[in-house]
């Protein structure tokens, strides 16, 4: 039997909290009955901010990482190693790597990786822009950091096959990160290593 609601805008608030990742029922009805039991300006401050950030948040034109302008800042600082770039798979992966403080070059955000299970193929990722900018002449390395999975490795092979004409170099992280690791989730130590340790990719998957 259905969990009986006292108001109607309870239970609507309850399925919308309900529906972000990780988020059951319960846990919804926790957050939900928290921030009613904030003053209006606290709740109304945490609902704006939700909206602006839908409404006015930018990808980076260069690596497509989620910015405040046009080009972000770690495009636009003039200390990166503008020559070094690391493909990631998602925004939380550069954040990883960033905390790792041992990357200082660029990045380049795929939005995903290739996966024809979840009918994710090459063209729904951000690697036409990569070639594009490794053609341009200034990346002389690609760090290729994705996940350690079979769709990751597919993935890594692809832009190998696309960037070979190129004379780029290419390199993967060190395996320090098991197979089937996502970066998000390694820890700082392992994952700066593993950024300083890379070594040269042939192709092989």
């Amino acid at each position: 039997m259905n969990q009986q609601y006292p108001s109607i805008l309870l239970e609507k608030a309850v399925g919308e909290f309900a529906k972000l990742p990780g988020i059951g029922r319960k846990t919804a009805m926790r957050l939900v009955l928290h921030l009613l039991r904030q003053d209006t300006a606290t709740v109304e401050a945490f609902g704006n901010a939700i909206i602006t950030l839908k409404r006015e948040v930018k990808y980076c034109k260069v690596c497509h990482n989620i910015s405040d302008t046009d080009i972000c800042q770690i495009c636009s600082n003039p200390s990166r190693d503008a020559s070094v770039v690391c493909v990631v798979e998602n925004i939380r992966d550069v954040m990883a790597v960033e905390a790792t403080q041992q990357f200082k070059g660029l990045y380049h955000v795929l939005g995903g990786v290739i996966s024809p299970m979840d009918g994710i193929g090459p063209s729904d990722l951000q690697i036409e822009s990569l070639v594009h900018r490794v053609e341009e002449g200034e990346v002389k390395e690609v760090v290729l950091a994705l996940s350690s999975t079979m769709e990751g490795d597919t993935t890594n092979f692809y832009i190998f096959r696309k960037l070979a004409k190129t004379n780029v170099k290419m390199s993967v992280i060190a395996r320090g990160i098991s197979i089937g690791d996502e970066l998000e989730y390694t820890d700082e130590v392992t994952l700066g290593r593993s950024i300083v340790n890379r070594t040269p990719f042939t192709g092989n998957i």
